[in-house]
């Protein structure tokens, strides 16, 4: 009757949004595809599709969320107005929130090769 709802944007979406756009689209799902969810890139892929989907503002109980996350993603890239030279500039902006995060972070770290550390 429902459908598994995640709270945030799910990593194992990833992969199913990589024709969605152009090759430079493409190309960085592909890469990120291929690295550890917890790497800092993917970290920041996800944290980009956050913010596109406004994933924060999503009630269980909503018609988008009912239709899952990949739907609501597959259709924001789609209706998605901008070139994927923005998309890429949101990616990077949200790289570079992930760095600063794991920086600031006083109790963990996000290792550069994909892992969480902690950090005492």
């Amino acid at each position: 009757m429902y459908t598994n709802n995640e709270l945030l944007f799910p990593h194992h979406v990833i992969p199913t949004l990589k024709k969605l756009r152009g090759p430079e689209w493409a190309a960085l799902v592909e890469r990120i595809t291929k690295l550890p969810e917890c790497h800092e890139e993917t970290l920041a892929f996800m944290l980009m599709m956050i913010r596109l989907n406004g994933c924060m503002a999503c009630e269980t109980d909503s018609y988008r969320a009912m239709r899952g996350c990949g739907a609501c993603a597959i259709q924001t890239l789609r209706r998605y107005k901008g070139d994927d030279s923005e998309l890429l500039e949101f990616f990077d902006n949200a790289l570079e929130d992930i760095r600063k995060f794991a920086d600031e972070s006083l109790s963990i770290g996000v290792d550069r090769i994909g892992s969480i550390i902690e950090m005492h």
